[in-house]
């Protein structure tokens, strides 16, 4: 959500922030709305002032004895019109909250602009990207091992699940495990295990909803829908809450399954385990005084690049452009991951900053401590710390031994029980 008050001082820069991301202007549609709202406002303070003195005149003259038909009949027309400007008042702030709850957030200056993911700017590459030698991918790797199976899974669940079993299931594990260790022990962030069913109103303030209903999915019976993310439970845990900012950041880690319809993904990535209706992650997310966002977002991309580092993996960091930002973000790093079966980069994690942008949905606001001063809202920050299947992807191809088999990475292997290799 925005700021009103700031899209009345400057709209041109408000539409100037739409016209990067490729949208058309609103910032006149929202003034109109804004407009007719606050002139009803002010018609239903006027008519609640003439009720109260009518109502008054009403008392004086019953106390004199007087007759009071023509002042009661004149309360009761002003409760009419008060009845129909409610209403009309209602249906403005419902449009207004409408539009904008439509409209993605304004971009960051630095950001770079354009139109798609062509246009994202590589900052930096750490190891170097193996080359065709006869090693395959992922899934073919997993079936010929014997502990990837899409058929089975196809049988209990249809399209886009996979069962793993043995040694890869275990893989897996030990991945989300490291994830979390790593950014609890060494970095700051407080474990948390949250609700993966949450309510509406908790996706409406992250900004999954109403725009992304499509791609969740939503219990039939009950107010609740499955978590793309856990950034989604983890930060509503301030949502209307008003915080210390000497308290800030507050830094959350969860590692939990995530579930999305991926609607818009019809014939990409259907083979493998690239884009899955279910699929576990470690979330990274942030809450930050307003006037340091900028440094947190810079702290939880190393915090996820560390990971992959110490996975011994490939990957190149780049920041995505006007055009290939998320709904939320005004800032976005993407972190991506080298894939040998694909001889490409693939995204691993995004970590963004959103500013004030969710923190106004959910009336997240902060105050300095001890102070009378105004509120702020605080800023929020999420990223994947990482996406465990996409790592165990990673790990597989760059970590394949000539006789089809997987090195464990000496990070992973105190989670694997020693395990050094995973075989058939």
């Amino acid at each position: 959500m925005f700021d009103l008050r700031l899209i009345r001082e400057a709209p041109d820069r408000f539409d100037q922030g739409l016209a990067r991301r490729g949208l058309p202007s609103a910032a006149e549609r929202v003034l109109a709305l804004d407009g007719e709202r606050r002139a009803t406002l002010t018609a239903l303070q006027e008519l609640q002032q003439r009720r109260n003195e009518a109502s008054k005149a009403i008392g004086a003259a019953r106390r004199d004895g007087r007759d009071a038909e023509a002042g009661m009949a004149a309360v009761a027309e002003i409760k009419a019109e008060l009845t129909a400007r409610e209403e009309e008042s209602r249906r403005l702030e419902a449009e207004l909250d409408g539009l904008l709850a439509a409209l993605p957030n304004t971009p960051a200056d630095d950001v770079p602009d354009g139109p798609d993911e062509t246009a994202n700017v590589e900052l930096r590459r750490v190891g170097t990207p193996t080359t065709p030698g006869g090693g395959l991918a992922h899934d073919a790797l997993g079936e010929r091992l014997g502990l990837m199976d899409f058929e089975r899974a196809a049988l209990i669940s249809g399209a886009r699940f996979t069962v793993l079993r043995g040694g890869l299931a275990r893989l897996e594990r030990a991945l989300g495990q490291f994830m979390v260790d790593v950014h609890t022990r060494e970095h700051g962030y407080t474990e948390v295990s949250p609700p993966t069913l949450v309510r509406a109103d908790a996706l409406y303030g992250t900004g999954q909803l109403p725009k992304f209903a499509d791609d969740l999915f939503r219990s039939a019976t009950s107010d609740h829908w499955l978590i793309p993310t856990a950034e989604v439970p983890l930060t509503n845990l301030v949502a209307d809450s008003i915080l210390d900012v000497e308290a800030l950041p507050l830094r959350f880690t969860a590692l939990t399954p995530c579930y999305r319809l991926e609607a818009g993904a019809a014939g990409k990535d259907t083979r493998g385990m690239i884009r899955q209706h279910q699929f576990m992650k470690c979330e990274l997310v942030s809450i930050a005084d307003p006037d340091r966002s900028d440094d947190e977002h810079e702290r939880m991309t190393a915090c996820a690049e560390t990971i992959l580092s110490r996975l011994e993996l490939p990957f190149r960091t780049v920041v995505l452009c006007t055009g290939d930002m998320g709904f939320q973000a005004r800032k976005t790093y993407d972190i991506e991951v080298w894939l040998p079966g694909q001889q490409t980069y693939r995204e691993i994690s995004s970590c963004s900053n959103c500013g004030d942008f969710q923190a106004r949905r959910m009336r997240a606001r902060c105050r300095p401590r001890g102070s009378r001063a105004e509120t702020r809202f605080v800023h929020t920050l999420n990223g994947s710390g990482v996406a465990v299947g996409r790592a165990l992807i990673a790990v597989m191809e760059n970590h394949q031994t000539d006789d089809g088999a997987i090195t464990v990475p000496e990070a992973l292997r105190p989670y694997m029980g020693g395990v050094e290799v995973v075989a058939p």
